[in-house]
């Protein structure tokens, strides 16, 4: 027990010889008595004011922690000053001990109701100048400790912030990049538009369509695992490749080729450990034939002239393939179908119908092929999936990425 004692007064040695005492009295003799019972106390740095102004002027522009005040004094008293502090929030911190006489003590009680930390009689006792003064430091310290807690939290939220806000104008520069790597919609001589919503601020769909030659039109469209920069990067980087053709002896009319030496071309062992899954197809204008190979990717869906009921026969193009990247030199095979005038090609990702309503049952391509049977060649039907896909999921963002593109032939 004896030597917790002497380690609290030794804390207390340390707290009083290391603070800094204002003391506020118009009475010099009184302001050289409590500056002596300081120092018999250990207290090294002091100093006085003979007024309330005198006392404002220093607090405002010296560091101090605590504050011996007296109550009635010319020009401010302390009561006055106290009023001031509060409405100042720099001076809110600093502990002020009122100095008060027996016959002032309703007024000290008023003082502290206006924010004084604590009061001393004028008659006080070197022990209760003690109790009171190293008190008064120690809130001084946790309320400054406090202070600076708060400072750095909300610098640090201020960093996030700035930090959070160049992130999302990166995020929205790469998706405006994403999008502009789209090609543009075609009106001839086939009609081609398409829709495309990520789930997060970047997705791991991509997709293209161009003409090789006069006489073949190529589509495609990717799904990378996952999402996010890493994925949005490598699904933009397959499609420029097959849209400037740059596979070394790769014939772009040909699916099978084309999965063939895009799958060798993008390892996932040398891309993260990403794959991605793939729909190619050539569209042969003289021929009016389609031929076209997959790699792990949901079906197209063909659509055919609508019958009289006004719904459309459809027909799912699905060659069978392997996930693209997984292994070197997988074989790929391609299919072919005659594609009659009036038909309307779409070429889609799995967002576009594996969706879970709000009882948590997920959709299926069938849901899907049943809504394009009926909606698929209206001018808004793309926009119309997007909907209907919506309303099944309920509020949020969808879980996948959705993207379609539709080639009315």
């Amino acid at each position: 027990m004896t030597d917790v004692v002497a380690g609290v007064l030794d804390s207390s040695v340390a707290l009083l010889a290391s603070a800094r005492v204002l003391v506020v009295d118009d009475s010099r003799l009184m302001r050289l008595a409590l500056i002596r019972s300081l120092r018999e106390l250990g207290v090294e740095s002091i100093a006085e004011a003979s007024n309330g102004q005198e006392a404002l002027e220093r607090i405002r522009s010296e560091s101090f922690d605590v504050m011996l005040l007296d109550i009635e004094m010319p020009v401010i008293s302390g009561t006055e000053l106290l009023q001031i502090m509060k409405q100042e929030p720099t001076l809110q911190r600093l502990p002020v001990i009122v100095i008060s006489s027996t016959e002032q003590i309703d007024t000290a009680v008023k003082c502290i109701e206006a924010g004084a930390e604590d009061y001393l009689p004028k008659t006080y006792n070197p022990t209760l100048l003690r109790a009171r003064v190293t008190s008064s430091i120690d809130k001084k310290r946790l309320r400054d400790l406090d202070a600076l807690r708060v400072r750095q939290l909300q610098d640090e939220k201020d960093r996030l912030e700035r930090t959070q806000k160049r992130l999302d104008h990166e995020l929205a520069e790469a998706f405006h990049y994403v999008q502009s790597s789209f090609p543009e919609p075609l009106q001839a001589p086939l009609k081609v538009d398409w829709f495309y919503q990520p789930s997060t601020e970047l997705g791991g769909d991509a997709f293209g369509y161009h003409w090789i030659d006069e006489d073949h039109f190529a589509v495609y469209l990717l799904d990378v695992c996952g999402h996010g920069v890493g994925a949005c990067l490598l699904a933009v980087t397959a499609i420029n490749v097959m849209r400037s053709q740059a596979l070394l002896g790769v014939d772009f009319r040909d699916p099978a080729a084309v999965l063939a030496g895009i799958s060798n071309a993008f390892l996932c062992e040398k891309h993260n450990d990403m794959y991605f899954t793939l729909w190619y197809g050539v569209y042969r204008r003289s021929t009016r034939q389609l031929s076209h190979a997959s790699g792990g990717h949901p079906p197209a869906l063909l659509l055919g002239p609508a019958d009289s009921g006004g719904e459309h026969p459809s027909n799912q193009l699905r060659a069978p393939g392997l996930i693209v990247g997984v292994m070197e030199d997988i074989p790929y095979q391609a299919e072919t179908i005659d594609v009659p005038e009036g038909s309307t090609l779409l070429v889609l990702c799995d967002g576009c119908f594996e969706i879970r309503d709000t009882q948590g049952a997920e959709g299926t391509f069938d849901d899907f092929e049943g809504f394009m049977r009926r909606a698929g060649t209206a001018p808004t039907g793309l926009s119309d999936l997007f909907q209907w896909a919506r309303e099944r999921h309920g509020d949020g963002p969808l879980d996948d990425d959705f993207s379609i593109v539709r080639v009315s032939f």
